[in-house]
């Protein structure tokens, strides 16, 4: 075994989970919070597209559209921001790793930003879909 190698024994939990039960679902919760608030703090796009889906999600409710339709309008909504929150994630990363100009690193950068860009084509697709489908 390599001296240098960190990682836990084979069939051995990975010491930094530590916890199990409600207290790991707590932890899990807080840390998902934690995210959220470093997304809004630190991000324009993702403060940008949040306020969009708080003037689109409660706007689906009152669309004359089926609970299916609205629930697609909604989820659609929703995608926008779980793919910007990846690739927020993503850009961080790769910043961390190094600031210098690599092919990898941008390419990394740029596919995560055509994946939040795909998911704002699909939102008027699945509403124009759903209203007039």
């Amino acid at each position: 075994m390599n001296t240098r190698d960190t990682s836990p024994p084979e069939g051995t939990a990975n010491a930094f989970k530590g916890k199990t039960g409600l207290q790991r679902i707590l932890n899990a919760f807080h840390y998902s919070m934690a995210g959220l608030a470093a997304a809004w703090r630190h991000e324009q796009a993702f403060r940008q597209e949040s306020w969009l889906a708080l003037i689109l999600v409660p706007t689906a409710f009152f669309m004359p559209a089926s609970g299916l339709g609205k629930a697609l309008m909604v989820g659609s909504v929703l995608l926008v921001l779980m793919v910007e929150l990846l690739n927020s994630a993503i850009e961080a990363v790769v910043d961390r790793v190094s600031l210098d100009q690599h092919d990898l690193a941008r390419r990394a950068k740029d596919i995560g930003s055509a994946a939040v860009f795909v998911s704002l084509v699909n939102v008027p697709a699945v509403w124009a879909l759903v209203l007039f489908g």
